[in-house]
C-alpha cells in the first residue's frame, strides 16, 4: 500500500483499506512511544486561520519523533499581507521542507496547494470543506472505544448535533463512516442541516440515516454523540441564536437516559454546547480524543514521508 509522497487532502480520497491501514499504523506508533522516526525531517505548518489543537498536535507529533518544525500561525505576519498568492507561497515553502501542513479559510485551498507542491501537503482544514487528519483521529478514537467499528460485529449508532452545514469535521467524518457498519442520527437547527451531498453519500453506501427530534433522543439512542459548536455569526438574529443554542447544549442531567457506554466527542473548541459538569461523567471523551491527534498525525506524516 503506497503512501510515500501522497497528498492528504480529503477523506474521500482514501479507500476503506487505506483508512484502516492509517489507524493500524497510528496504534503501532502510539505503542512505540517517542523516538527518532523524523530525525532530519522538517515540517512547515502554514496556518492562514486560527488553530490550537491541529497546529500544536502536528508540531508535537513531529517533535516527539525527532523532527523539526517551521511555519506561522497568523497570515497577517506573512507576505500574503503584501499580496503574495497562495501558489507562490507554497512554491517558496517547498524549497525548505519535507512536508507541508496547511489550514486555510477557503474551500479547495489545500487541493490548489497540492497541485503546485513537490512535497506532500496535509490539509489541516480548508473552509467548510474537509479536515481529513481530524477525521482519522475521530475514527481512531471511536475504534479504540468500540472495536466493532473495524470488526463490524455490530452496528454502532453515531449521532451528530449542532452545526452540520458548515462543520467540516462533520462532513469528513460522515464521508468516512460510509465505509463502516454504522447508523447515523442527525439533529441540527433549521438552516444548519447536513448538506444533501453527504446524505447522498450515505444513501449510496447503504447507511441508515435518521433525523432525531432533538438532543434527548440522540443521547438516548447513540453510542457516540459528536457535538459541534453553533456559530453565532451564522445567525442574523441574536435573540434567535440565544434561543437555539440552549436547545443544543448537553449537561450532566441530560445524560441520565444515556447508555452506559455512550461517549461524547467534540472537535473543540467547546464554547457552551457542552456544560462543564459533563467533564466529570464517564461519557466525556473529547479531551482524550484531542490527545489521539498525536499518534494519528505521526502516522500520517510518517506514511507520506515514507518512513512508516
Amino acid at each position: 500500500m503506497r503512501f510515500a509522497g501522497r497528498q492528504v487532502l480529503s477523506i474521500a480520497d482514501f479507500t476503506r483499506d487505506e483508512i484502516v491501514h492509517v489507524l493500524t499504523v497510528a496504534s503501532q506508533v502510539e505503542q512505540r512511544g517517542r523516538g527518532a522516526l523524523f530525525s532530519g525531517k522538517l515540517m512547515a505548518t502554514l496556518f492562514f486561520e486560527p488553530s490550537t489543537r491541529t497546529r500544536l498536535s502536528f508540531e508535537a507529533a513531529m517533535l516527539h519523533q525527532g523532527g523539526q518544525v517551521m511555519g506561522f500561525s497568523d497570515a497577517a505576519s506573512t507576505s500574503t499581507k503584501k499580496g503574495e498568492s497562495l501558489a507562490d507561497t507554497i512554491r517558496m515553502v517547498e524549497q525548505y521542507v519535507d512536508v507541508i501542513v496547511m489550514r486555510h479559510p477557503r474551500d479547495g485551498a489545500a487541493r490548489l496547494a497540492a497541485e503546485v507542491s513537490r512535497v506532500p501537503v496535509i490539509n489541516g482544514g480548508d473552509g467548510a470543506n474537509q479536515h481529513p487528519s481530524q477525521t482519522f483521529l475521530d475514527l481512531y478514537t471511536i475504534a479504540k472505544l468500540f472495536p466493532a467499528l473495524l470488526t463490524g460485529d455490530r452496528q454502532l449508532t453515531v449521532a451528530f448535533a449542532g452545526d452540520l452545514k458548515y462543520g467540516r469535521t462533520v462532513h469528513s467524518l460522515v464521508s468516512a463512516l460510509c465505509h463502516f457498519k454504522v447508523k447515523i442520527l442527525l439533529t441540527a437547527p433549521a438552516g444548519l442541516e447536513l448538506p444533501q451531498q453527504y446524505l447522498d453519500e450515505c444513501a449510496a453506501a447503504g447507511l441508515p440515516v435518521e433525523i432525531a427530534s432533538g438532543l434527548p433522543e440522540a443521547i438516548a439512542a447513540s453510542d457516540v454523540l459528536y457535538m459541534t459548536r453553533l456559530q453565532e455569526e451564522r445567525f442574523p438574529d441574536p435573540v434567535e441564536f440565544d434561543h437555539i443554542k440552549a436547545s443544543y447544549r448537553v449537561n450532566a442531567a441530560m445524560l441520565r437516559s444515556a447508555k452506559p457506554e455512550l461517549r461524547i466527542l467534540h472537535p473543540l473548541p467547546r464554547i457552551n454546547e457542552i456544560a462543564t459538569d459533563v467533564d466529570f461523567t464517564p461519557h466525556a471523551h473529547y479531551f482524550p480524543q484531542a490527545g489521539n491527534g498525536i499518534p494519528v498525525r505521526q502516522a500520517l506524516v510518517g506514511l507520506v514521508l515514507g518512513v512508516l
